[in-house]
């Protein structure tokens, strides 16, 4: 496992349990800790997941709302907490975070999806994902031929 899959593996478990538990981040940065600790006792990540944990806290509204445009059959609070929580660490990866490429957010999300969800879920996040990014891409052209 790569050192940044482990990374966001770590994450996603934090996010999980932030979401499970009301959104309360009172306890958020002891969990991520505990997660690190747990799974990755002699691992530094140089803070990649506290990162990726605070951004996409930060930005939860506004991504939320883009999983509810690109997923309008499921409302939010009817996707499962850890499709919901993958869907909000590829969407702040592929959308805010410049230094990841999309491809490898996507992945990244896909493959998390599999390990962590359902017998669905890969698929229903690539879906969301694509679909996210096609549209990135159309505005971007239509932005280069202004």
């Amino acid at each position: 496992m790569s050192n940044r899959h482990l990374s966001r593996t770590i994450a996603l478990q934090t996010l999980y349990e932030w979401d499970f538990n009301g959104k309360d981040e009172k306890n958020l940065l002891r969990n991520l800790k505990t997660n690190s600790h747990e799974f990755a006792p002699d691992f530094n990540d140089k803070g990649f997941s506290q990162s990726i944990v605070k951004e996409v806290i930060k930005k939860s509204d506004e991504i939320d709302k883009i999983i509810e445009k690109y997923a309008p059959d499921w409302p939010i609070d009817q996707i499962t907490i850890v499709d919901r929580n993958v869907l909000r660490m590829g969407i702040y990866e592929l959308k805010y975070n410049p230094e990841i490429p999309p491809k490898v957010a996507i992945n990244e999300a896909i493959e998390l999806a599999k390990g962590f969800g359902g017998q669905s879920s890969g698929k229903f996040v690539n879906g969301v994902l694509g679909a996210v990014f096609r549209d990135m891409n159309k505005n971007e052209g239509s932005k280069n031929k202004k």
